[in-house]
């Protein structure tokens, strides 16, 4: 289980990774990532503030199954 808010699930086999966040008990599925564009309109969608300054935080963001920004197929 992670700790951070926001987790950036692994690549899926056709691109993309998964968004989710934890948020009043429960992970919500924010969508699918295709850029770091795609990770911080998802963010300010669910009323994170300056996503753009957490997205190599760990305490905010757990990044998942591959390095940090990169969104192409496994």
């Amino acid at each position: 289980m992670s700790t951070s808010p926001i987790v950036v699930h692994r690549p899926s086999p056709s691109g993309g990774r998964r968004v989710t966040a934890h948020r009043a008990g429960r992970d919500e599925i924010l969508g699918t990532a295709y850029s770091d564009h795609d990770l911080v309109v998802f963010l300010e969608n669910a009323g994170v503030a300056d996503p753009e300054a957490l997205l190599d935080d760990p305490r905010w963001v757990e990044w998942r199954g591959a390095p940090a920004h990169e969104f192409g197929s496994v």
